[in-house]
């Protein structure tokens, strides 16, 4: 069954519809940007699991939280050290991926907005902490690496790349 086009008066009736979408050419020029921002676990986790030269991830969270869990290969640098301890931490040709929580913490974003202000290339990984563990990936705490199983409402079961 293929859909048919929304017209002009279907708008009225459509939520979707009702705020007209942007052309192509915008659509393009904002999904590209966002690329440039963003990043996801399943590619973080590629590029770890790579050895990807230059890439380097840091936890913003709080001293508890890290110890809660994080992700392998990680540096804890939490926001409010980072103008202080990131141009030691952090060489200043990588790119730095920030991670906090999850998608209902701005943490991650505060982070990557001060390695901005250094100067330094960052992205800000959607999902954070929580999406790592809810897709079966490794974490690490001070007794070892751990793994969850999948939640099958995050990631497929069978393997921790979706696919997109």
């Amino acid at each position: 069954m293929s859909n048919p086009v929304i017209t002009a008066a279907d708008t009225r009736s459509s939520a979707v519809a009702a705020t007209p979408a942007a052309s192509p050419t915008v659509a393009v020029a904002h999904f590209t940007a966002r690329l440039g921002f963003e990043t996801d676990v399943s590619d973080v986790h590629a590029d770890l699991e790579a050895g990807v030269a230059g890439l380097v991830v840091v936890d913003v969270r709080s001293d508890e939280a890290w110890a809660q869990g994080h992700l392998p290969g990680a540096i804890h640098l939490p926001v409010d050290r980072i103008a202080t301890d990131g141009p030691r931490l952090v060489p200043a040709e990588a790119l730095v991926v920030t991670y906090c929580w999850g998608p209902g913490c701005n943490g991650a974003t505060r982070g990557a907005l001060e390695f901005a202000r250094l100067n330094r290339r960052v992205k800000e990984m959607l999902g954070g902490f929580e999406y790592w563990a809810r897709e079966g990936l490794a974490v690490e705490t001070a007794q070892g690496r751990y793994l969850r199983p999948a939640d099958p409402l995050t990631a497929p079961l069978a393997s921790p790349a979706c696919g997109c």
